[in-house]
């Protein structure tokens, strides 16, 4: 699945209909507190600049309003978060909750009841998205369909704010709405996997106390990372600061059969795939900027309990990325990689908030990577029938971020990057460079002697 700006994704011409979630039962008190990093996120989202993230898909057939109503009041009452909100009070530095009941929300119909031209469907959905996906109103998310002109199928559009909210919850979405939509018109059971609750999630983060050793050692990886040059930076230059949105790039680096040879390279090597994949990145950086140093910040998930794997949150945690590349040798770099990432991964289940308050430094990363396998996501083969996207909001800070997503048709890896010229050749160069390493290694990986050393 791609992950790109709405503006990537094709509007077509058709009917929009808006669908607004509204609470029909009495907010009640909820003494349960945020996540750390749903906390944090209020504090620094003050200034109310957007940071959503959503999803597009299609849906064959004629909409049945009656039938897709009742899946997103079923989707709802499945997501306790959904019938959540939260406020943070600046001067008391409090965050309160209040939550509806499952079955507490109605959700409203707004039909537009005529067809519209593509641009001015995607700028009311852009203008939507800005407006109700804030984590400072509830709801702080929005849906959306659009009837194309000839009514045999719809898209669907979901943006949320990303605190309740991440990456991988947003994969889960075409194929969850989906089959309760599906159910609503057949009667056949959805059969969906149960689900947590992210709000409890939060009040156990809370609850559990941190392995004392496992947040010490946290501690010193992150002093380790912030000192000397300071976090990590992209290897080239990106120019200016602007005031200008970020620009960004989507493309598929690698094909099905080319991820499949890749990941046969990394076994030989004995690494795993994300591993390898920072080897490239680390060949990349090399070779077009003479660093023979990786250093990057990635996420890492938090799911460890089964009720969380297929729940609506931020499961994330933050690990730094620190290995030497001393080699043109793919696996030679690849096992530095990946004692790197052995290193640090556990690390990212100390919370990142309180990582910033006990160094007293605030850490905001320059340059991140992030990599999701979801090729065994639920319909996941389906994604491209269905013209699925994942989406994010603009955003307009000075920094890096790249996400390589693993999927059935191959390796997608979306950028955002500063919006200047020097940034857009930089991240271009960076990329064309990544490919040349991937495709080495996919197809000419015998090549080194690695494989006739395995079988001896």
């Amino acid at each position: 699945m791609e992950f790109t700006e709405l503006a990537d994704y094709p509007v077509p011409v058709g009917a929009l209909t808006e669908w607004l979630p509204c609470a029909r039962s009495e907010w009640e008190d909820d003494p349960r507190p945020a996540s750390y990093i749903h906390e944090a996120h209020l504090r620094r989202c003050a200034d109310g600049r957007e940071s959503w993230l959503g999803t597009a898909f299609e849906i064959h057939g004629t909409l049945n309003v009656t039938a897709f109503r009742a899946a997103l009041e079923k989707w709802t009452d499945r997501h306790e978060v959904l019938r959540s909100h939260t406020t943070f009070d600046t001067e008391t530095e409090r965050v309160r909750r209040q939550t509806v009941p499952q079955g507490g929300l109605h959700v409203g119909v707004v039909s537009h009841g005529y067809d519209a031209a593509g641009g001015d469907n995607f700028a009311h959905l852009q203008q939507l998205f800005d407006e109700y996906a804030s984590p400072h109103s509830w709801p702080s998310y929005v849906f959306a369909t659009l009837e194309t002109v000839r009514r045999d199928r719809f898209t669907v559009f979901f943006a949320a704010d990303h605190s309740i909210i991440d990456g991988f919850s947003i994969v889960l979405i075409a194929h969850e709405l989906t089959a309760l939509y599906e159910e609503a018109l057949s009667g056949r059971t959805a059969n969906l996997f149960p689900v947590g609750s992210y709000i409890d999630f939060g009040r156990e983060e809370r609850e559990n106390t941190t392995d004392a050793e496992v947040k010490r050692k946290a501690l010193d990886v992150w002093r380790s990372a912030l000192e000397g040059p300071g976090l990590p930076e992209f290897p080239l230059e990106v120019g200016p600061r602007t005031t200008y949105a970020q620009q960004n790039l989507s493309a598929w680096i690698l094909d099905a059969d080319q991820a499949a040879a890749f990941n046969s390279a990394c076994r030989e090597a004995d690494v795993g795939f994300f591993p390898g994949l920072l080897a490239c990145l680390g060949l990349a950086g090399a070779e077009v900027a003479g660093y023979h140093r990786f250093r990057t910040v990635t996420p890492v998930h938090t799911r460890h309990s089964p009720q969380w794997a297929s729940a609506l949150g931020w499961f994330v945690g933050l690990s730094p990325i620190d290995f030497e590349v001393t080699s043109d040798d793919f696996a030679t770099v690849a096992r530095e990689a990946a004692d790197s990432v052995t290193r640090t991964k556990p690390i990212s289940v100390v919370p990142f908030d309180q990582i910033e308050k006990e160094l007293d430094i605030p850490i905001r990363p320059r340059f991140v990577v992030s990599y999701m396998d979801v090729r065994f996501v639920p319909e996941a083969g389906r994604w491209h029938e269905r013209n699925a996207r994942a989406l994010r909001s603009r955003q307009y800070t000075h920094d890096v971020y790249a996400w390589i997503n693993r999927t059935p048709r191959g390796v997608n890896l979306a950028v955002r990057y500063p919006g200047n010229d020097i940034a857009a050749a930089s991240v271009h160069t960076w990329v064309a460079s990544l490919r040349r390493q991937l495709e080495q290694v996919s197809t000419s990986y015998p090549s080194v002697g690695l494989r006739s050393v395995g079988q001896a």
